[in-house]
C-alpha cells in the first residue's frame, strides 16, 4: 500500500545544496519511492550547538511503496555513500536524511520513530513542510503544520528561504 512519506534533508558541510540535490536524485532512485514534491531550500540556523556552520535544509514528499524501516535503512544507505560519518549527536554533516511522517503511521522502535519526535520544534522542518502541506496534521499532536510552526520557538531557529529548489 502506498504511503506519502516527507523526508527531511539537510546539510552544513562542503557545497550544501549540491549535496541536499544529490540526495534527493538517490532518494528518488530507492526501488518502491518516488519523489512527488521538494520544499525549497532554507539557510538555517543549527539548534542545540554553537560553533557550528548554518545548514541548508528542506523537505521532500516521496511516494513509497517500502514500509518505514526499508526506508530508513535505504536513507541510512545514502547518508553512508554520500560520507557521513557519526561521530556525535549533532554533529556537522555532509548530509542527514530524517522520515518525518510516513503516511499516518505512529512508529516507536529502537532507531525509528515516527512521527519525528522533534519535528513539531524545529522550524528548519516546519517551515519547508507548511510550503508543502500546511494542513496536514500531525498524527499524534493532532495540530496542522501551520498551527505547529506558530506554536514553535523561534529563539536560535532563523530560517532564511534561499531561492534554491
Amino acid at each position: 500500500m502506498t504511503k506519502t512519506a516527507y523526508i527531511g534533508v539537510g546539510s552544513n558541510l562542503g557545497d550544501k545544496v549540491r549535496n541536499c540535490l544529490e540526495a534527493v536524485v538517490r532518494i528518488d532512485e530507492i526501488a518502491g519511492c518516488r519523489v512527488t514534491a521538494q520544499s525549497g531550500f532554507y539557510r538555517t540556523q543549527p539548534v542545540g550547538v554553537k560553533g557550528q556552520d548554518w545548514y541548508v535544509n528542506g523537505v521532500i514528499v516521496l511516494s513509497a511503496d517500502i514500509s518505514a524501516q526499508d526506508l530508513l535503512k535505504s536513507l541510512l544507505a545514502i547518508e553512508i555513500t554520500m560520507g557521513r560519518e557519526r561521530k556525535k549527536k549533532w554533529d556537522s554533516r555532509i548530509i542527514d536524511l530524517d522520515i518525518l511522517l510516513f503516511g499516518g503511521e505512529v512508529i516507536s522502535e529502537k532507531g525509528l520513530q515516527v512521527p519525528h519526535p522533534l519535528m513539531h520544534l524545529r522550524r528548519f522542518v516546519l517551515v519547508p513542510m507548511v510550503s508543502l502541506a500546511p494542513d496536514l496534521v500531525h498524527p499524534l499532536l493532532k495540530k496542522s503544520m501551520g498551527e505547529l510552526l506558530v506554536d514553535s520557538p523561534k529563539e536560535d531557529q532563523s530560517v532564511v528561504p534561499m531561492g534554491v529548489a
